[in-house]
């Protein structure tokens, strides 16, 4: 009867598949990734196009018909950032009692091992989501990523840049001409930013909120007039509800224009690399677009995995590795990942900062 080695880095990367991952807003719901978006190479090719709207020409019956071209799109080769978190096990580890575990505890060192691996490939895990959801808000705001490298905990390294437009400017900034002090002067401008999806045959369907954002909106009087159910006007609704996402807010739906829009304060916040807690979406800004405007891709990983002799590649979203010094009676679990996080069309978000004073 075989024996499952649960230090074999297939082993391990199957447990990571049945682990259930903590949820992140901007990341699952307009960065989702596929089967198609994990690449078995070191880099990952990004393709977009711009909405078609051309019209069907009119021709003789003579003629039959006009050939159609094929749409143009655009095709980047990338090599994703790396990203590496590790943990160390050892031996002061296994004698301690373990956060959530029994004051007088009965676990063997093995089986408290056995807690910790999964316990460690859930945190780590979970800093790497933090980060990809980084890597999604930068995307849609700036329409490109900018990636400090690190060679230790505190030593800076390289810089990746990543941009989805050519040349020094993108198409995706919206600048409104004065902060909003009510509702008329911010519908105008979130019809504007809108129609700037809407005239490349893009879908919007979001209106992403600051918190300053939302919390002034909430207070325009002629927005509280309008949702009047008297004032004759189906503007639409505000109805506060919490959602699946820790830090989102669904504050309701109303029309600009024909545009139906979820409006979604966001307050999700990390803690930066200099130990500053800060928002990921800024508080002050707003943007249009929709579910699904992107995707996150992913790079394979190349290691030589325990008990190995010879490099080996792991194409996949989360690539584990086991170590072990058996001199100093250490172990370490390492989880690595290569993402990127791109956009499927031409700046398929609008964004705009600084709309509320």
């Amino acid at each position: 009867m075989a024996v499952l080695n649960f230090f074999d880095t297939y082993i391990l990367a199957a447990i990571m598949e049945e682990y259930v991952p903590n949820t992140f807003f901007f990341r699952d719901r307009y960065f989702p990734t596929s089967d198609n978006d994990v690449f078995a190479s070191d880099k990952v090719l990004t393709e977009y196009r711009k909405g078609d709207r051309r019209m069907a020409a009119f021709v003789s019956d003579r003629v039959g018909d006009i050939p159609m071209g094929r749409i143009g799109y655009e095709v980047h080769e990338l090599e994703p950032a790396y990203i590496g978190v590790s943990r160390y096990l050892t031996l002061d580890d296994l004698k301690k009692r373990g956060f959530g575990e029994a004051l007088y505890s009965v676990s063997t060192p093995a089986e408290r091992a056995a807690r910790l691996l999964r316990d460690d490939m859930g945190d780590m895990d979970l800093r790497i989501r933090r980060r990809e959801e980084w890597m999604a808000v930068q995307t849609l705001i700036h329409n490109a990523c900018t990636m400090q490298e690190y060679v230790d905990d505190k030593t800076k390294g390289d810089k990746r840049h990543v941009q989805f437009y050519e040349g020094t400017a993108s198409d995706h900034i919206y600048t409104v001409a004065k902060p909003w002090d009510n509702f008329a002067e911010m519908r105008a401008d979130v019809i504007a930013m809108c129609r700037m999806l809407s005239y490349r045959g893009l879908p919007v369907t979001d209106l992403l909120l600051g918190t300053d954002t939302a919390d002034a909106i909430l207070e325009f009087k002629d927005l509280r007039e309008l949702l009047d159910k008297n004032s004759g006007i189906a503007i639409g609704s505000i109805r506060e509800q919490l959602s699946a996402y820790a830090g989102v807010v669904l504050l309701g739906t109303l029309n600009f224009g024909g545009f139906q829009l979820n409006l979604i304060s966001v307050d999700e916040s990390y803690m930066d690399d200099d130990g500053a807690t800060k928002p990921y979406f800024p508080k002050t800004s707003a943007a249009v677009t929709t579910p699904g405007c992107g995707h996150f891709m992913y790079g394979q990983i190349t290691q030589i995995d325990y008990g190995g002799t010879v490099p080996v590649t792991h194409p996949g979203i989360r690539v584990p590795k086991f170590t072990i010094d058996q001199d100093k009676d250490i172990r370490k679990l390492r989880l690595a990942s290569r993402p990127l996080a791109a956009p499927k069309n031409y700046c398929p978000c609008i964004y705009a900062e600084g709309v509320v004073k």
